[in-house]
């Protein structure tokens, strides 16, 4: 998540300079045609049809950049959910678990290992769902074509997942989960779904020794419960994509519309005098620069678990429920919140 208030030059250049290059060059290429050749009678395209064209290839991309924005904007409220129960499930444990229907009263101690062990291993499960969350699918940036993939690697490096240690879940899962636990549940194909399983058989095995009551033992279940919801909703965002008829097709109709931009603009600039041809060329880089960046602006937020600039931050909200949670063990010795890197929260 891009945290400062405004993008900088230098930040734009690095998503949208490489095109700039093509763009001058084809603009260019184009007003040198019509000045120097015989061809700028084949070179005309009346104004009227493509500023036709652009407007319906403008609608188009704003469409599919509204679904975009709303593929992001849920999966930040199924994450803020998220943070919302798990503060539920951290205070439920602390106060549901207790002496209260026992004959033989359990320690303070051995009461306090019972919370811990149920928080840190949700704590576990954030984590284990984020590297879920992150894994690559067949239609994001990392696993297209050479070029693309190369540029999304960068990416990754610069305004991503690579800002920060590839390791830190299997840190968090070693320390929050006990070894033999450990390793059963990672060597699951869905770790996050077994360790809420986990969870469940510990309750049924709580309430077996009247630590909790039925009512309890339904409330804490139904939390769980709303977990598993939270980790499907984001599953649903994570496998299915923004359907590609609507993704791919507004990258083709806006690359018809740069195509014929400066026949367009050529013709008309040419109506102005002597220099009006080369005046064309700018106002042609200005144009399609406009139209791409909004293509690049939807096409790089509509999958936020991609592990790129524009993403939900997951690490820093993990990270923000481990220290709520660890504080109400009465705990002290915290991680720190995590900070933005080149102005990105991960």
């Amino acid at each position: 998540m891009y945290v400062k208030k405004n993008f900088g030059l230098k930040s734009i250049l690095r998503f949208s300079g490489g095109h700039i290059i093509w763009l001058s060059v084809w603009a260019f290429g184009t007003a040198a045609i019509y000045e120097f050749t015989t061809l700028r009678t084949w070179m005309i395209i009346p104004w009227l049809p493509l500023s036709v064209i652009g407007l319906a290839v403008a609608f188009y991309v704003g469409f599919k950049n509204n679904s975009a924005y709303d593929r992001l904007w849920e999966a930040r409220k199924i994450w803020g959910a998220i943070v919302n129960s798990s503060r539920s499930w951290g205070a439920a444990i602390r106060s549901y678990l207790s002496n209260q229907f026992r004959d033989e009263n359990l320690t303070a101690n051995e009461l306090h290992k019972l919370h811990k062990k149920i928080i840190y291993r949700h704590i576990a499960w954030l984590y284990a769902l984020r590297s879920q969350l992150l894994i690559p699918t067949q239609w994001e940036h990392v696993n297209q074509g050479k070029h693309v993939a190369r540029e999304a690697k960068k990416r990754m490096k610069h305004w991503g997942v690579g800002l920060f240690n590839d390791e830190i879940t299997e840190e968090e899962l070693k320390s929050f989960l006990p070894e033999d636990e450990l390793q059963r549940l990672i060597n699951y194909k869905n770790t996050a779904t077994q360790i809420i399983d986990q969870q469940s058989q510990d309750l049924k095995t709580l309430r077996e020794r009247d630590i909790i009551d039925d009512f309890r033992h339904m409330e804490l279940q139904k939390i769980l419960s709303d977990f598993y919801i939270f980790q499907g909703q984001c599953e649903r965002i994570k496998k299915f994509p923004l359907p590609r008829q609507y993704g791919s097709m507004s990258f083709v109709f806006i690359a018809i519309f740069i195509f014929l931009l400066p026949f367009g603009m050529v013709s008309e600039f040419a109506k102005l005098g002597e220099f009006g041809v080369w005046l064309s060329i700018p106002f042609t880089i200005l144009v399609g620069w406009v139209f791409l960046m909004m293509e690049l602006v939807g096409d790089y937020s509509e999958n936020p678990f991609e592990g790129l600039g524009n993403d939900i931050p997951m690490l820093s909200l993990c990270r923000t429920i481990e220290i709520d949670l660890r504080e109400m063990l009465g705990e002290t010795e915290l991680p720190e919140a995590i900070q933005p890197v080149n102005d990105i929260l991960m």
